[in-house]
């Protein structure tokens, strides 16, 4: 008997998942949360373009260059906020008691932080809107090695990359002032205001590096609040033996009176905003954001100052927003060795989080993981030999 057999060709099976389209990846990279985090930078640099252009105002058309009295109205909005809300404050995160454990930290970087506004706002005197804030990109590597040496962050090839595009997108906005001659007229003065905004930029990196690890790791109304105290302080001291003479020659009318309390509104609201942007982000991706002031401050200026326009404008602010996304496409790691928690607070503080103990026979520092934006698994701690 024959027996027959029938046999099927058998479909061979599919190894591995196919690959993402074009749309996918996009998705993949624009995700929510990093455009609402670009969109928080964005705010910020509104608040600075407007900052800018209040202060050009004051300095060009009713030449009233109080740069320390811009600032300790700022200061004072601070104190009248922040300050008092940690007087009536409870157990350890009331005033008196930051001021036994803390006080002369935040003494320093209050000086830190006024001066830094003091230098930037006096450079406004002696070169152009333009140059102050595309010299003021200088605070990028300032904070970038800070980070580095003071926050533990190591950051990837990718990260450099992005920052590079940015400070190359300020770059075209460079050449697009020296092509229409925006940079010409001021001689030796320009040079002496240029050395300004860096000095200004350098301070500015200080400062928001210590931001940064303060309202990661203590208190914003605490930072806010020691601003406010000191540095309305020391702004005031600085107010009474600089600028007296200075504020009595000020042309007072109802519009110079408009121009300062915008100056002092938009000032504390970047204040009060930024710390909540460097708290969901960092210092360094906030001042990336940050560069983008300088278009918008451009594009006020092609109606209030009569600019004229260049295609290198529009290239500048293209290059920077995708120096962004690329920047936020690839987690930062930090190296938390726990010492570097202790430098801000008193041996008695209370710790900020619980970190892993460091094993008795080789230092195993944890690796913390974040991005521009909050992922899924935040903060997972790994070992890493």
């Amino acid at each position: 008997m024959m027996s027959v057999v029938s046999t099927v060709e058998s479909v061979p099976r599919v190894t591995g998942t196919p690959a993402p389209s074009l749309y996918q990846r996009i998705r993949r990279v624009l995700t929510r949360d990093l455009l609402v985090t670009l969109a928080l930078g964005q705010v910020l640099s509104l608040l600075i373009c407007a900052i800018s252009l209040t202060s050009k105002y004051l300095t060009d058309k009713f030449h009233a260059n109080t740069p320390v009295f811009q600032s300790f109205l700022n200061y004072i909005l601070l104190f009248l906020v922040y300050t008092t809300t940690l007087a009536v404050r409870q157990g350890e995160g009331n005033l008196l008691a930051i001021l036994k454990q803390r006080w002369w930290k935040y003494m320093i970087l209050g000086l830190i932080d006024i001066e830094a506004n003091y230098l930037v706002l006096k450079a406004y005197q002696y070169t152009t809107l333009s140059s102050v804030q595309l010299l003021d990109c200088f605070v990028i590597p300032v904070v970038l090695l800070l980070s580095w040496f003071f926050l533990l962050v190591r950051y990837k090839a990718v990260h450099y990359v992005g920052a590079g595009l940015c400070l190359l997108g300020v770059g075209c906005m460079v050449g697009a002032d020296i092509l229409l001659g925006r940079q010409q007229g001021f001689g030796e003065q320009k040079l002496f205001g240029d050395l300004l905004v860096l000095g200004g930029a350098t301070l500015y990196g200080i400062s928001n590096v210590c931001e940064e690890f303060i309202v990661k790791n203590l208190s914003r109304v605490e930072f806010l609040g020691m601003m406010g105290l000191f540095g309305s302080f020391f702004s005031g001291i600085q107010l009474a033996i600089m600028e007296h003479k200075e504020l009595l020659r000020v042309p007072w009318d109802w519009q110079i009176g408009l121009l300062y309390i915008s100056f002092s509104a938009f000032m504390f609201g970047l204040y009060s905003f930024m710390p909540l942007v460097i708290k969901r982000t960092s210092a360094t991706s906030v001042n990336l954001s940050l560069l983008t002031a300088d278009l918008y401050s451009f594009f006020c200026g092609l109606f209030l100052f009569h600019y004229k326009f260049s295609a290198l404008y529009l290239l500048s602010f293209f290059i920077i927003i995708l120096g962004l996304v690329l920047y936020a496409t690839s987690s930062t790691y930090v190296a938390q060795d726990p010492r570097v928690y202790k430098q801000f607070r008193n041996t008695g503080g209370q710790q900020a989080t619980d970190r892993p103990p460091l094993s008795a026979g080789v230092l195993e520092p944890s690796v913390t993981y974040t991005s521009l934006g909050p992922e899924a698994g935040d903060e997972i701690p790994v070992r890493v030999a």
